[in-house]
């Protein structure tokens, strides 16, 4: 994104990475309104919001909960609304056991549990599979990183929000990008049908690729590059319509960060707790990017600021 001329601003979620780990709060309400606390505070305008995984989950919330006023675009890469968990409206939702598998796992060792995790996570378990240790092992440190209380309460965030609602209210451009064998966020129940549900929504399925497609080697390239690129398709006015002219600027949008939700086979209701969430202008890949035209370089890009 970056190299396409967008400023790109990454944030780490409450109690993941560098920012605060507050008790409470880890939900989607809370998530979205930590989100829009941060736009409002960068005064961002004519922002693509991208969510990868419950980072989806988040801008989703964002967009239902307080509108698009300051969002031209968004993009959603393996999210997880509309509904991850099995109901009686959802019946092709994955049942309650996996995720209190996820709960169990994070209790019982969570440092084993991600090592496991990453593997579904990426593919790795696929016959052929060309995923590096370093990349499982990257995922393993930036999971580590996640406060047990946030993860823990993140299982239930991401796994039993309904945010159906939020994806009828969404009055922007939405791209839906998945890939066929996401082993964490099933396709059929996620991808396909918020596509279905948003009003103006381009759905691009990759054959073959896991959940973290945006850093597995064989998805990457196609995934950053070319017409069917992110880059591409969010500056295409053919596809998704807004403004999104780029100038010039350095940063980072790559958005994978952590899943969570594949235990075995494989973070609503508060107000607004006190916690800190930090945001930078280049870093680590997170969980939700925002890019905007880019006018100017600022001289602090790579600065966190709290």
């Amino acid at each position: 994104m970056a190299s396409n001329g967008y400023r790109a601003i990454a944030h780490d979620r409450r109690g993941h990475g560098r920012s605060g780990q507050a008790w409470d709060g880890n939900d989607m309400d809370t998530y979205a309104d930590d989100l829009a606390e941060l736009i409002e505070t960068l005064d961002l305008h004519d922002a693509v919001l991208v969510g990868h995984s419950a980072g989806g989950g988040e801008d989703t919330r964002y967009l239902g909960r307080h509108g698009s006023a300051r969002v031209a675009k968004a993009a959603l890469v393996a999210a997880v609304p509309p509904l991850m968990l099995k109901t009686d409206a959802n019946p092709g939702g994955l049942p309650i056991e996996t995720f209190d598998a996820i709960r169990d796992g994070l209790l019982k060792d969570r440092s084993q549990f991600y090592q496991d995790l990453s593997a579904p996570f990426y593919g790795a378990n696929r016959a052929g599979a060309e995923v590096s240790q370093a990349l499982r092992d990257w995922f393993w440190m930036l999971s580590m990183q996640v406060g047990l209380k946030a993860a823990y309460d993140c299982v239930k965030a991401f796994s039993e929000t309904d945010m159906t609602e939020d994806l009828k209210k969404i009055d922007v451009p939405v791209l839906i990008v998945q890939g066929d064998d996401d082993q964490i966020v099933p396709l059929d129940d996620s991808g396909r049908l918020s596509a279905q549900i948003v009003n103006d929504a381009t759905l691009k399925i990759y054959p073959g690729a896991p959940h973290g497609l945006a850093n597995t080697a064989a998805y990457k390239g196609h995934a950053q590059r070319g017409p069917a690129g992110l880059p591409a398709r969010l500056a295409s006015t053919a596809t998704m319509p807004g403004p999104a002219t780029p100038a010039d600027g350095r940063g980072r949008a790559d958005s994978t960060r952590l899943g969570l939700a594949a235990a075995a086979r494989a973070t609503e209701n508060a107000g607004r707790p006190a916690g800190r969430v930090r945001h930078r202008l280049a870093g680590p890949p997170t969980q939700t990017t925002m890019t905007i035209p880019r006018t100017d370089a600022p001289s602090n890009a790579g600065h966190d600021d709290k």
